[in-house]
C-alpha cells in the first residue's frame, strides 16, 4: 500500500510493508464552494452578529484588515481585493486603509514572499501592506492587563486606532488555542512581545486545557476573549479548507460568534473519532508552507497523541525547506539536547515570560514523554538535526517496518494530512 504524506509543495511516497494494517485518517469531506466570489459577497451582506460590510463601513475614516503571516494558507487573493473595494466605495480613502501582517514573533514577509501572501497586485499597488513587528515598543499601545490572568495587553496601535478593525483567516485546529482564526489573528497576531511571551510561559502551557480542539477552560482562549470584548467591536472573515486547499467555507462577522461559527462548521470534519490506539503512528507536518521550518514541525508531533500507544513510536516527515526556524528556537533546542527534557521543564516553570520560541520546544516535550519520536527530513543540516531532540531517520518505510516489528503489532495509523487533522481515541467508535 502506497499512501501520500503532505510534503512540501508536493507528497512524500511512502509505501507501508506488505504485512501491515494501515488506517489512513483524512478530514471528513466538505464540498467545495463552487462560487467563492458569490459566497463571498452573501456573507458580507449579511454577517453574523453585525451589520453588512457595507454599513459598517460608512462613516469610517479609517480602516485596518489584519492577514496570517506565510505559515498559513489563507487564501488572501479571494478576498482582500472585494472588502477594499467595498471600503473604496464607501468614501475611505486608499491611504487609510492598512493591511497588516499578524506576525506575532515570526519573521517578516517581504518581496515576493508578500506578494504571494497577499495573492493580488492590485492591493499591494493600491494600498499600504505592512508587517507587524512585536519588538518595536513604539508601535504599540498599551491597554492594562486582562483581569483574570493578569496578561500584559499591547497591540499593534494601527489596528487599535482604526475605526474599522477586521481580522482575516483560516479557522483549523491549533495545537494550543484550540483553534486558529479570529480572535487569535488579534492576539498574539499583532501582539508585542511582552504580551506574546506571557502567552506563551509554562504557566499556560502547562494548562491541561491549553490542546487543540478545546477551548472550554482553554486559558489562552478566556484570555483572547477577554482582549476581544475589550476591543470591541471587531470583526472577522473566516476561512476553512479541505485536504486539497479548497475553499468549503467562509463567514463574516462579529469576531467571537463568526469564529465560533466556523469552528463548529470545520469541528465535524478534523477531529476524527479512532476506536483503537496504535503503536505506531505515521503522520506529516501538513505540507507547505506550515512544513517551511522544523519550529512549526513540532506541531506535527503533537496532535495525533491522544491515538498513540503509550512507549509506541510517531514517525513524522516534514520538508524543512527553510531550515531550522529562529535562533532563538535554535537556542531552545540545544538546551534541551543539553539538559534532557526534566530539567528543561524545570528551567521555565518560574518563568513569568517564556523566552522567544522556547514555547515550541516546550510543547516538542509531550510527544517525547508518549513515546519515540522519529523524523524524516530533506532541509537540515547535520548540526540542525543533532539538535532537534528526536531521532532522525533516512527512510520512513524502514522506520515503519521496524516500529511494527518492536511493537509486534502490525495496525499502523497514517495521517497524510499532519496537524490539520486531529484523531482522538473513543472506545467503540466508527471512524
Amino acid at each position: 500500500m502506497i499512501v501520500d504524506l503532505a510534503f512540501g509543495k508536493s507528497t512524500l511516497a511512502v509505501e507501508l510493508p506488505t504485512d501491515c494494517q494501515a488506517t489512513v485518517l483524512r478530514k471528513r469531506p466538505l464540498p467545495m464552494l463552487q462560487d467563492a466570489a458569490a459566497a463571498l459577497d452573501q456573507t458580507l451582506d449579511r454577517p453574523l452578529g453585525a451589520a453588512p460590510f457595507d454599513t459598517l463601513a460608512s462613516g469610517c475614516k479609517s480602516a485596518c484588515i489584519l492577514i496570517c503571516d506565510i505559515t498559513r494558507p489563507v487564501p488572501n487573493g479571494l478576498f482582500l481585493g472585494p472588502m477594499i473595494r467595498r471600503l473604496l466605495a464607501q468614501g475611505l480613502a486608499a491611504e487609510d486603509i492598512k493591511v497588516l501582517v499578524a506576525t506575532g514573533l515570526h519573521r517578516p514577509n517581504e518581496g515576493a514572499e508578500l506578494a504571494e501572501l497577499v495573492g493580488d497586485p492590485w492591493v499591494l499597488e493600491t494600498v499600504e501592506v505592512a508587517n507587524h513587528f512585536a519588538r518595536n515598543d513604539a508601535d504599540h499601545v498599551d491597554l492594562g492587563r486582562t483581569a483574570k490572568r493578569g496578561t500584559p495587553i499591547r497591540l499593534d496601535r494601527r489596528f487599535v486606532e482604526a475605526d474599522l478593525r477586521i481580522a482575516t483567516g483560516l479557522v483549523e485546529p491549533h495545537f494550543m488555542a484550540g483553534y486558529s482564526g479570529g480572535r487569535k489573528v488579534v492576539a498574539p497576531g499583532i501582539a508585542h512581545e511582552e504580551t506574546i511571551r506571557t502567552f506563551h510561559s509554562a504557566r499556560f502551557m502547562e494548562d491541561p486545557a491549553a490542546i487543540q480542539c478545546n477551548l472550554e477552560g482553554n486559558p489562552l482562549h478566556e484570555e483572547q476573549l477577554e482582549i476581544m470584548s475589550l476591543l470591541a467591536p471587531v470583526y472577522a472573515l473566516n476561512t476553512v479548507l479541505d485536504e486539497e486547499r479548497n475553499l468549503v467555507h467562509v463567514n463574516f462577522g462579529e469576531i467571537v460568534e463568526s469564529h465560533l461559527a466556523a469552528v463548529e462548521f470545520v469541528r465535524g470534519a478534523t477531529e476524527v473519532a479512532v476506536e483503537r490506539r496504535f503503536a505506531t503512528v505515521v503522520t506529516s507536518a501538513a505540507g507547505y508552507p506550515l512544513d517551511k521550518t522544523y519550529y512549526q514541525t513540532v506541531k506535527g508531533m503533537v496532535t495525533p497523541l491522544d491515538i498513540l500507544e503509550p512507549g509506541g513510536t510517531l514517525i513524522i516527515a516534514s520538508e524543512c525547506s527553510e531550515g531550522f526556524g529562529s535562533a532563538e528556537f535554535a537556542a531552545a533546542q540545544k538546551r534541551l539536547v543539553e539538559l534532557g527534557p526534566e530539567a528543561f521543564l524545570e528551567t521555565l516553570l518560574a518563568k513569568t515570560l517564556a523566552d522567544v520560541d522556547e514555547w515550541q520546544t516546550e510543547m516538542q516535550l509531550k510527544p517525547m514523554r508518549q513515546g519515540e519520536i522519529k523524523f524524516f527530513t530533506r532541509g537540515l543540516s547535520p548540526d540542525e538535526l543533532a539538535i532537534t531532540g528526536v531521532e532522525t531517520i533516512p527512510s520512513v518505510e524502514a522506520a515503519v517496518a521496524e516500529a511494527v516489528a518492536r511493537s509486534g503489532d502490525p495496525a499502523v495509523a497514517v495521517i497524510p494530512e499532519g496537524p490539520y487533522v486531529v484523531p482522538f481515541y473513543r472506545a467503540g467508535a466508527a471512524n
